[in-house]
């Protein structure tokens, strides 16, 4: 049994990437969809697609490489766990490495980046940095 999703879904990203992999496949969710929705408005993945899986549905990611074969994310870490909740408040929205990446944020006006979550003037849980 899965006990963390998210942490899955940002480690299979992790790995395909270690490994020159064009696209990975995860299982699918709502935060997971948001999420890919988030890093392909934010230039670090091509796109995604949700396709029909044996059981439910799978999310299929297309990994995004610079010119030189690198890839285009270099890092990307779980912040808030199941047994860690990491909440902030709409001033304490975190820069990630000083302000070259991304938090992706869950608030109540839904998922967004820090920097929209800092816009709006809304808090929320801290769900992972990339950069």
């Amino acid at each position: 049994m899965l006990t963390d999703p998210i942490a899955d879904y940002l480690t299979r990203i992790r790995n395909a990437l270690g490994s020159g992999l064009a696209n990975v496949e995860v299982p699918s969710s709502k935060l997971k969809l948001e999420m890919s929705r988030i890093l392909t408005e934010q230039g670090y993945i091509s796109g995604f697609e949700k396709q029909p899986a044996e059981v439910g549905e799978k999310i299929r990611l297309d990994l995004k490489y610079t010119g030189d074969h690198q890839p285009v994310i270099s890092g990307i870490e779980r912040v808030s766990r199941p047994g860690r909740r990491r909440y902030v408040r709409s001033g304490a929205v975190p820069r990630v490495h000083g302000g070259t990446g991304t938090a992706i944020v869950t608030t109540s006006h839904g998922v967004m980046t820090g920097h929209e979550a800092k816009k709006e003037g809304v808090g929320g849980e801290v769900v992972a940095y990339v950069w």
